[in-house]
């Protein structure tokens, strides 16, 4: 963002200007080609077509470049990290989204770090000669995150990313400190570049006292496909018959129920609780330890693949990209 006098609000600012705000990326010794949308939009304008654009231009320059630097918002990046990671599958390069809390022209402003070090992230190469971080990341302030593990938690620090069920893939002090055995590993077969999400979906955030009939009206949309529904703690929600029976009815109407926690650490258990033992039997699919942002993002594309109901449900509760750890 750049401060706009004329509007005296905050505005995108055009990537054409980013050497000029940034004149250290020369030192870097780099050979990088800057591709900017024809309007820059607001982060919170972010969808499902743009991750789909953004995925075309990676293909395009995939062969002719060693990584990709993602300059983002930071309210949504997190989603796009995620989506992304998912659309670009056997990813073999870096692709690095970061951006900054305070805007690029401000003096304080912790954008040049971060797009300078996600850019050293993005070339870095191991003594192999292959890439380090094989995968879709966040770097933000003095740390590297898998994109799909990560969230937006603090909107006033620069330390506005965290990763709470993953440990961070590298941190920047004096030296770049790379955690090579958290990164994935180097594929063994080519890049697959997905171009299809499906975007009838629904969140249904639960709290006590939720009325039935909005549960009801949430869950049995006839355009809805699948439903993150964000339980208490380890996966549970009320017990009411009536709570139940609108859950199984919609399962067995073919509709999509991951149990995602509302708690940003630790991991859905179905049949931890009596509580949620009863989700289990019905048919409900544990969303482990994913963030909300890798589960929405995960379930668009999963149901955009247009597999069977239970191909569907296995590749749910498989890790794709990372994005959960299966309990042990």
């Amino acid at each position: 963002m750049v401060y706009d006098k004329r509007l005296q609000t905050l505005r995108p600012f055009e990537f054409t200007e980013l050497q000029d705000r940034i004149p250290e990326m020369y030192k870097l010794g780099y050979h990088y080609f800057v591709h900017s949308f024809k309007t820059p939009i607001d982060s919170s304008d972010m969808n499902p077509d743009i991750w789909i654009k953004i995925v075309e231009i990676i293909a395009q320059n995939y062969n002719h470049y060693d990584g990709f630097v993602i300059l983002h918002g930071t309210d949504t990046m997190a989603y796009t990290a995620s989506a992304l990671s998912y659309l670009l599958e056997n990813l073999s390069k870096p692709v690095i989204l970061t951006g900054s809390q305070l805007p690029i022209g401000e003096i304080r402003t912790d954008a040049r770090e971060n797009i300078i070090t996600a850019l050293e992230i993005a070339a870095k190469k191991g003594a192999d000669g292959l890439p380090l971080v094989p995968e879709v990341g966040i770097f933000f302030d003095f740390k590297l995150f898998r994109g799909n593990r990560a969230k937006k938690y603090n909107v006033e620090k620069f330390k506005a990313f965290h990763s709470m069920n993953y440990p961070a893939l590298a941190e920047a002090g004096v030296t770049i400190k790379y955690q090579e055995e958290a990164c994935l590993p180097q594929p063994h077969k080519p890049l697959v570049v997905h171009k299809a999400l499906d975007k009838n979906i629904a969140a249904l955030r639960l709290f006590p006292g939720i009325s039935q009939n909005i549960i009801e009206g949430i869950i049995h949309s006839k355009e809805i496909k699948g439903i993150i529904l964000e339980s208490f703690g380890a996966g549970n929600t009320p017990t009411a018959p009536w709570f139940l029976q609108t859950i199984k009815k919609a399962i067995n109407n073919g509709k999509i129920v991951l149990n995602n926690s509302q708690c940003g650490g630790g991991s859905v258990s179905l049949g931890q609780y009596e509580t949620s033992k009863y989700l289990k039997e019905i048919g409900v699919i544990s969303g482990f330890d994913m963030t909300f942002e890798a589960a929405v993002t995960k379930l668009m594309f999963v149901l955009g693949l247009n597999k069977s109901y239970e191909e569907t449900k296995s590749l749910l509760q498989k890790p794709l990209r990372g994005e959960f750890t299966l309990p042990s």
